[in-house]
């Protein structure tokens, strides 16, 4: 286990943000990401939540904006070090963002995610 304060993880998390490719962060569309230190259940290390882009249709308006949470405190007890927290914030981030484009866990896994 690792300590990485609150403000040093949310940096990670945005240094994770920055590295999607501009041609896909371009279309990510009302969306917030956020740190939550402890997550609804147990070992859950990010979770997204909301409509994906690939149901929305003519219909969608004046929703609020989707959610991708990370929990810092499963990851940081899952790592030994900072570079640890690193790789499994950008795995999460990744993740989660995949699933606002409409790719279901099996395919996330399937692509290293």
């Amino acid at each position: 286990m690792i300590d990485v304060s609150r403000e040093r993880f949310e940096e990670l998390v945005s240094e994770a943000l920055d590295t999607i490719p501009a041609e896909l962060a371009r279309e990510m569309r009302n969306i917030v990401v956020t740190v939550v230190d402890d997550p609804p259940e147990p070992n859950l290390l990010g979770l997204y939540t909301g409509i994906p882009l690939t149901e929305r249709g003519d219909w969608y308006s004046g929703v609020l904006p989707d959610r991708i949470e990370i929990y810092r405190n499963p990851i940081c007890r899952m790592c030994s070090s900072e570079e640890h927290v690193v790789d499994e914030v950008r795995i999460t981030v990744v993740h989660e963002v995949g699933h606002h484009f409409g790719i279901d866990d099996d395919r996330l896994h399937e692509l290293g995610w």
